[in-house]
């Protein structure tokens, strides 16, 4: 299958970065969100990341020019009747998900294939919300996504080859590398990622170290790029706890038990980031560790 346009569901972090490096790739991008400001302001952080790759030499002018070009704001689902994928990049709730799902199909053609960034959930449940589980598959980014390397690919029971291999072609199109995993709760990268972030929270529970101390010795002790705590922060601590969430519900092992204080910052609104406020206080100059 011959892919020209591809549409995205989702303007988030994520969706803006999926949007971002199939634009570059020299797809056709329509970018959706059922809050028309958040596309606004997808596009906006597109821009400015581009800018950024052109300023490091990473891409030309003409490069940031020819992919701002190609991609558009859809102002509903329906403009995606000629999308050959569609991408769904929404917050990790199997309900909204599925509920996306159901909206979509009917507007697409018959041989557009559907893929899910989801980062944990069962990729073969969603598929059954679709009305072709045969061309849905799971497509996880690693955020940021114009900087990281790595996609994982996850076939539902019911997943084509055809459908395998266009995302696998599609992908590797982009410049990212490829690892497939198996449809169990949380995948490969976050089956192994999230218990060591929950266990860095346990230990900041249990009163062991202190933020700053936690992310210093995973930063310098086990040479990681960023403390486990900053990281929770950077990937949002409410998808955190949905993730510990689908390993726990799904594996029904004690270890993946979401860390009291990982649910009591998510349940005051402190989700990192993305909301100013999470391990670290960011509404200063430099962040601050809240506890």
């Amino acid at each position: 299958m011959e892919i020209s346009k591809v549409g995205i569901i989702g303007a988030g972090q994520m969706g803006s970065g999926i949007s971002h490096v199939c634009a570059l790739g020299g797809y056709k991008v329509a970018i959706y969100d059922i809050a028309p400001e958040r596309v606004e302001a997808a596009m906006a952080t597109i821009n400015g990341n581009l800018a950024r790759q052109v300023k490091k030499g990473v891409i030309t002018q003409d490069q940031r020019e020819a992919a701002l070009a190609l991609i558009e704001p859809a102002d509903s689902l329906s403009d995606f009747s000629d999308t050959d994928i569609v991408i769904e990049a929404a917050t990790e709730s199997e309900e909204i998900k599925r509920q996306i799902f159901a909206d979509l199909c009917p507007h697409l053609r018959p041989d557009t294939i559907v893929g899910t960034n989801t980062s944990s959930i069962s990729v073969t449940r969603l598929a059954a919300s679709t009305d072709r589980p045969e061309k849905f598959m799971g497509v996880h980014f690693m955020n940021p996504v114009p900087l990281m390397e790595l996609v994982e690919l996850i076939r539902g029971i019911a997943t084509e080859d055809d459908t395998f291999q266009t995302f696998k072609t599609f992908v590797k199109s982009l410049g990212k590398s490829v690892t497939v995993s198996e449809d169990f709760p949380a995948f490969i990268v976050n089956r192994i990622l999230l218990p060591m972030i929950n266990e860095a929270i346990y230990v900041l529970y249990e009163g062991v170290g202190t933020v700053k101390g936690i992310d210093k010795a995973m930063h310098l002790g086990a040479n990681h790029r960023m403390g486990p705590l900053q990281l929770a922060d950077f990937i949002g601590l409410d998808t955190c706890l949905s993730i510990m969430q689908v390993l726990y519900e799904g594996l029904g092992d004690s270890k993946y038990r979401p860390c009291p204080l990982l649910v009591k910052y998510v349940e005051a609104g402190w989700l990192g980031r993305k909301t100013n406020r999470g391990f670290y206080d960011y509404r200063g100059d430099e962040p601050v560790p809240t506890r």
